[in-house]
């Protein structure tokens, strides 16, 4: 029988996954957007083709769906749905985080776990695609009740994971304090010290240097490449961010020490403006200790101010990062900003920009950098530390942080180069998505079909 044209066949994987997964909109969308640009590299490798790779690609290696109980501060029971899905092991161990929010659910943690793969792949660390959560909600618990919560969600997802295996790592909701709770569930229930089981840990036991700040430094050294490499630099420019958490505030961060001045951060409540560039470590403050709205840092800081109607996306700015959740940024809001006189965009957060802001970009000829590139230095950085618990061994912060910046390099370079390969040179969206595919490609072949 021969084989499909890649056009065809791209179009019936995109219509399988459509059947399959019909009330997963968010995976369907993160599938749709990788299909879209795939079809010069099935030309050039038919071999891919006739081996099925993207008819596994698309299928993750295994779904785990789980019950969580707790007793909240009250003595009341309460109930909320696990989930770890083991996408793809072809280049190593499932990587990927956990995501506490109630807007968790099958879709959501596919989507996640697919974008993983080629994230992950793109780093070259050898690294599978995973990730995992709940639709428990942190940020109105207490201490001991977000405790309570991970004990028993580790206590589940124990059996699944592990240093060879799947590691997980934090993501919206998880930071060093539900890390260190599930850490010290896992360490309970099989009586051995696996640092390498989690990433994002503390300093001082088995954490890594810059891996806090790894996902926010290492969306803003790619947009530096990337705005290098089209003659320009982030020095001087005025920079719009999306988000308070620790994507967000590190980006914020490392813009400044570039010589930019990034003027917002938002949350859920609203957004706010400062003209002077954000301090950082009043929102440190306000958002990593006192666990506050935004508006805290507004009331606090003079000449800010703080916007509960609108977008954060209404404020004009050269260099936009949206380090918030998917689908924050829309076709609208890209028109809006490329009014207000856009270059740049690099996303934060996974899957921010929607389908048709992508095309406004792209359209516009704003460079846009997506997030399977331009925030992988999160994941790498997991990797890194993965090695060093391996090792026993700990790196400075010099050390660290020079190796993050050299991997999103690299990430720029095969990224940009893959672009040029297919002939569309500067279109990261397609350089990442076939240089990644490629990796996880050829894996997949040598393997066999498994």
């Amino acid at each position: 029988m021969p084989l499909l044209t890649p056009d065809a066949h791209l179009r019936d994987i995109a219509d399988t996954v459509a059947r399959r997964s019909a009330a997963e909109p968010e995976f369907q969308q993160a599938v749709r957007e990788v299909l879209e640009t795939l079809e010069p590299v099935l030309a050039e490798h038919p071999e891919y083709i006739e081996a099925g790779i993207l008819e596994r690609l698309v299928e993750p290696e295994r779904q785990l769906i789980f019950r969580v109980p707790w007793t909240d501060d009250t003595g009341r029971v309460r109930v909320n749905r696990g989930y770890r899905v083991q996408f793809n092991s072809a280049l190593g161990p499932y990587k990927g985080g956990l995501r506490f929010h109630p807007s968790v659910n099958l879709s959501v943690v596919k989507f996640l776990g697919f974008e993983q793969i080629f994230k992950n792949a793109l780093t070259s660390q050898r690294i599978g695609g995973g990730k995992g959560g709940s639709d428990f909600d942190p940020s109105d618990k207490s201490d001991a009740e977000v405790m309570r919560f991970c004990q028993s969600f580790m206590t589940e997802l124990v059996h699944h994971i592990g240093e060879h295996t799947d590691i997980p790592a934090g993501d919206i909701g998880v930071g060093g304090r539900e890390i260190g709770y599930l850490f010290g569930q896992y360490r309970r229930i099989t009586q051995r010290y696996e640092a390498g089981v989690l990433t994002g840990k503390g300093i001082g036991w088995g954490g890594a240097e810059v891996r806090t700040e790894a996902t926010g430094y290492g969306a803003v050294f790619f947009a530096e490449e990337m705005l290098l490499r089209a003659g320009q630099g982030i020095d001087g420019r005025r920079a719009i961010v999306s988000g308070s958490g620790n994507v967000a505030t590190y980006a914020i961060e490392k813009i400044q020490q570039l010589g930019g001045t990034a003027v917002t951060a938002s949350d859920s409540s609203g957004y706010i403006v400062d003209e002077r560039g954000i301090d950082v470590e009043l929102l440190k403050q306000v958002k990593e200790v006192e666990r506050a709205r935004i508006s805290a840092y507004a009331e606090r800081r003079p000449g800010a101010h703080f916007v509960a109607s609108g977008s954060v996306w209404d404020v004009p700015g050269e260099i936009a990062f949206p380090c918030a959740t998917q689908n924050e940024l829309d076709g609208d809001h890209a028109r809006t900003l490329i009014a207000g006189g856009l270059r740049a965009v690099a996303e934060g957060a996974n899957m921010p920009a929607t389908p048709e802001a992508v095309a406004r970009f792209r359209e516009a000829g704003v460079l846009f950098a997506p997030g399977k590139a331009a925030n992988a230095g999160g994941v790498a950085t997991s990797a890194l530390e993965m090695s060093q618990n391996a090792a026993r061994s700990r790196w400075d912060r010099d050390k660290s942080e020079s190796r993050l910046r050299d991997i999103m390099r690299d990430v720029h370079a095969s990224t940009y180069a893959a672009s040029e390969r297919y002939g569309r040179p500067g279109d990261y969206v397609l350089g990442a998505n076939s240089a990644a595919f490629e990796t996880v490609a050829h894996a997949m072949l040598a393997q066999g079909v498994i």
